[in-house]
């Protein structure tokens, strides 16, 4: 099959239904949860505000629109290199500089959402994601991985997806080894459907926040707050991801979508 033939049956799939696309992305807006830092560190990304400008009035007789405020890191969200500072010397490591041909692609989703509603800090391990090859397949170079752990159903609520106490948030995510084996088999990114790519005690690791620090290290890609997975497969969907293109953007809201064929 050529690359046109292949296009043109993924054409006629969309247009009949035989390839559902399932939006993987939480609803943007005020109440959407946001990451919480030690008061310490920094200020926080401010609440998204959505002003309106015109609605069919004296602003705007005929047309309706609204400006925004909101951080790049913001609900369902892209993470570009230069969002970490191991990653911060990639000339196409930001939003508007980096190659779109790899934010495209296969997604494997590692299904462990019962491992995770038992325990919110559960660490995906080595042996779980061999244990998942060996049963679904292995992951490829180009590829997206992201875990489930269905903690999208939380979004509604801030006080449980940041599940936050005196010690920090404890939100399920992976272990330094699994992204380092990750990233040797040459994977495009990780996603996570918590507040951000790592687990909510990652800072605690070795190194810190493996996910940021060595995803971003390696030229990588990070997706956060994903939701719906539950839609997808463990293989077989492909996974389209792109960021805005912002002037030296280190992130982005983003629209994930997953096309997966019906049956």
């Amino acid at each position: 099959m050529t690359a046109k033939t292949a296009l043109e049956t993924l054409a006629g799939l969309l247009a009949s239904g035989g390839i559902e696309v399932v939006d993987c992305s939480g609803t943007l807006g005020p109440d959407t949860p946001l990451l919480k830092l030690p008061p310490e560190l920094a200020v926080d990304t401010p609440k998204i505000e959505i002003h309106t400008i015109s609605e069919y009035d004296k602003n705007g007789p005929f047309w309706a629109w609204n400006w925004l405020k909101l951080g790049e890191h913001s609900g369902t969200h892209f993470d570009a290199p230069h969002h970490w500072i191991t990653g911060r010397d990639y000339s196409d490591g930001f939003t508007d500089t980096l190659d779109l041909q790899r934010v495209v692609a296969p997604v494997n989703v590692l299904d462990f959402a019962e491992e995770c509603a038992a325990d919110p800090d559960f660490l995906l391990t080595i042996d779980h994601v061999k244990a998942w090859e060996a049963e679904h397949g292995e992951i490829e170079a180009g590829e997206w991985v992201v875990l489930r752990s269905d903690w999208d159903r939380r979004a509604d609520d801030e006080a449980m997806f940041l599940n936050a106490d005196a010690t920090g948030p404890h939100t399920p995510g992976p272990t330094a080894e699994v992204i380092q084996y990750l990233v040797d088999k040459g994977i495009v990114g990780w996603g996570n459907q918590c507040i951000g790519t790592d687990a909510g005690q990652a800072g605690g690791m070795n190194p810190p926040f493996p996910a940021h620090n060595l995803l971003h290290k390696n030229n990588r890609f990070g997706l956060a707050s994903l939701a719906n997975l539950d839609k997808l497969p463990p293989k077989g969907a492909i996974l389209i991801a792109a960021p805005l293109k912002i002037v030296r953007g280190t992130g982005s809201p983003v629209r994930a979508l997953a096309l997966v064929a019906r049956g």
